[in-house]
């Protein structure tokens, strides 16, 4: 039976009630074709989240996993029973053979930060579409090897910088961007108070060395955002950050950790905007706010997690114009079951928009290069607050 058009509802298409009405008898409650077959190379925590988000989107499949570890395979293998029971994966021994399985459309890496670069070179051969995860490398110059390698690429080549999904950043890029409902943006502010750093495989992202340092891990995203609002290529980064409370005793192989868990981040772009980041990773909650200030309005949007009992509000979005144009409030949300899906709805996003690239339809997916310049500004940011001094984009690339 045809779906019908006024009605498109994964959770109708997933949900369990309606597994007594026979395929043929469904109309509301029908799923779309699974068109594409994804492997995911990794399958830590952001990897059990892209298994889950990929059948959730419903247009593609998840065929196989590949992980070295082979605690991540039992636990994405719990994960898939509690979301798809009785579904079966295969499992890759190498990683050659997950990237080259011709029954494979795409590649999702979400692998070790340090590990990016040797999984892209092999991942690359096979021709196949490919979704990396944030930061795309630890360094400039790895950085700058995958865009080459993505410059010639034959297929879709997608960074994960999911936090342009987000509901509050769809809605600020759309004012901001498209509606310029802020006149021209001179000053960014990005705020994130969250808990520390969690648990990884072998500890790797409590080292500066194999993560990148916390302002290429972790920043990427607000970077990107700050690039994308300015417009504009970065000129000088300043910053200043410390160890202050996490990990000051943590050692793991008698290495030491050396990873910030606060920063106060200062960009000027090329074109005299100014943007701001402040970080700390020692907080009781999970704060994430974004004020744009533009010459002809004020943009403030804000989503928190607190964990205290009772309703609260949990996102808001302000655009304030003066008498210049109308004023809002709004509550910037996805549909429950997406938002708790992972990261607030935004990895779901990023789902859609990587299938929808596959097809060929247009989206507004970070280019390669947009995640190239996340890492520059990720990695003067770095350098700035363990040196003291502000860095100068040019003599650092």
């Amino acid at each position: 039976m045809k779906k019908g058009k006024e009605i498109k509802s994964r959770l109708f298409a997933a949900s369990p009630i309606f597994n007594y009405v026979p395929q043929e008898d469904r109309y509301l409650s029908v799923a779309e074709e699974r068109e594409f077959k994804f492997n995911v190379i990794g399958t830590g925590i952001m990897g059990q989240e892209h298994i889950r988000i990929t059948l959730l989107e419903g247009r593609a499949d998840v065929n196989g996993i590949y992980d070295p570890n082979p605690g991540s395979i039992e636990a994405a293998k719990q994960n898939l029973a509690m979301v798809a029971p009785g579904k079966e994966l295969a499992v890759y021994e190498t990683l050659e053979q997950a990237c080259n399985d011709p029954e494979v459309d795409a590649l999702i890496i979400c692998t070790p930060n340090y590990s990016h670069i040797d999984v892209v070179r092999i991942a690359a051969k096979s021709g196949k579409h490919i979704l990396l995860e944030k930061p795309m490398a630890t360094t400039i110059s790895d950085a700058a090897e995958i865009t080459r390698i993505a410059g010639n690429y034959p297929a879709v080549f997608q960074i994960g910088l999911q936090y342009r999904y987000k509901a509050m950043c769809v809605e600020a890029i759309h004012e901001a961007l498209k509606r310029k409902s802020l006149g021209d943006i001179k000053l960014i502010h990005i705020m994130e108070h969250r808990l520390p750093f969690l648990d990884k495989v072998n500890q790797w992202n409590k080292f500066s060395e194999l993560s990148g340092g916390t302002l290429v891990e972790k920043c990427c995203h607000y970077f990107d955002l700050m690039n994308l609002f300015a417009q504009s290529k970065p000129l000088e980064v300043y910053a200043t950050g410390s160890m202050a409370v996490n990990f000051l005793e943590f050692e793991h192989n008698n290495q030491k950790s050396d990873i910030l868990d606060n920063a106060l981040v200062s960009v000027t772009y090329e074109n005299g905007i100014r943007a701001s980041l402040n970080l700390c990773m020692f907080s009781p909650l999970f704060y994430e706010e974004l004020v744009l200030c533009g010459d002809r309005g004020r943009l403030r949007a804000w989503e928190c997690e607190d964990f205290l009992p009772g309703e609260r509000l949990k996102t808001s979005m302000e655009v304030m114009t003066g008498e210049g144009k109308p004023s809002k409030v709004i509550k910037p949300v996805y549909p429950t079951y997406i938002e708790v899906s992972g990261h607030n709805g935004a990895t779901f996003y990023e789902h859609v928009n990587f299938v929808d690239n596959i097809k060929g339809d247009s989206t507004d997916t970070a280019t390669v290069e947009e995640g190239y310049w996340s890492i520059v500004v990720g990695t003067a940011a770095e350098m700035s607050a363990r040196s003291g001094q502000p860095v100068k984009i040019a003599d650092l690339i």
